[in-house]
């Protein structure tokens, strides 16, 4: 019986550069930390810049409790938002208004000369009062006295509503049940009114006119919280 012949074992070899394997993991290294250093840079990027902690009236002044800092990518768009690099500008006021979240723009924020809002409290119809809060934005209404025949009696006549201001800024809402007038029941709410249309809304009070808010809608969410 002859002896079957025994097979030689191969010795392992030294991989080679020329071997496809070696060369598909070195690529993938290389894209790896190619791909790692581009998010790096990426992330380089983000500047500091300053949003609203919560909602920003127009005409009130802005102060480091209003804002906080965020870290975000603009690219070109950074210059127009205000950075936190160099901190607020000294006697900043808000000239309109910032929801809360919001980056704040450039120009929204200025000097007191540059605020012409003014504070400005009204009693106003207390249904239409009832679902705002501070920070609510609305359309004010007036409702003129009609003018009555020389001598005439009876119940006060209106002409109607005319959109007196539009998207203004409340305040602040009276606290406490609604006052009773010859309108009906009212309430005290203080909204910022642009300075060139104070005079015309106070002769429209002194008038005896009926003032309804009404809210614009998707602003409450600019609420302050």
């Amino acid at each position: 019986m002859s002896d079957l012949p025994t097979p030689t074992a191969q010795r392992l070899r030294k991989p080679s550069w020329r071997d496809s394997r070696l060369l598909v993991g070195l690529l993938l290294v290389l894209a790896s930390t190619a791909i790692g250093a581009y998010v790096v840079s990426r992330a380089d990027d983000r500047v500091p810049m300053y949003a609203a902690k919560s909602g920003l009236m127009a005409g009130q002044p802005l102060t480091s409790e209003d804002v906080v800092r965020v870290d975000v990518q603009l690219g070109e768009s950074a210059g127009d938002y205000l950075g936190a690099a160099e901190g607020l500008p000294e006697k900043s006021f808000v000239l309109r208004e910032v929801r809360a979240g919001e980056l704040i723009p450039q120009t929204a924020v200025g000097g007191e000369d540059e605020a012409t809002a003014r504070p400005v409290t009204l009693q106003v119809d207390a249904t239409s009062a009832s679902t705002l809060r501070e920070g609510s934005i609305v359309d004010v209404y007036v409702n003129r006295p009609a003018r009555q025949a020389k001598g005439a009696v009876g119940t006060a006549t209106f002409a109607g509503p005319n959109l007196a201001l539009p998207r203004v800024t409340v305040v602040s809402l009276a606290e406490g049940d609604s006052m009773m007038g010859g309108a009906g029941d009212t309430r005290a709410v203080q909204v910022m009114v642009p300075e060139d249309k104070v005079r015309e809304l106070v002769g429209d009070v002194d008038l005896g006119s009926r003032i309804t808010l009404v809210a614009v809608p998707g602003a409450l969410d600019s609420a302050t919280s």
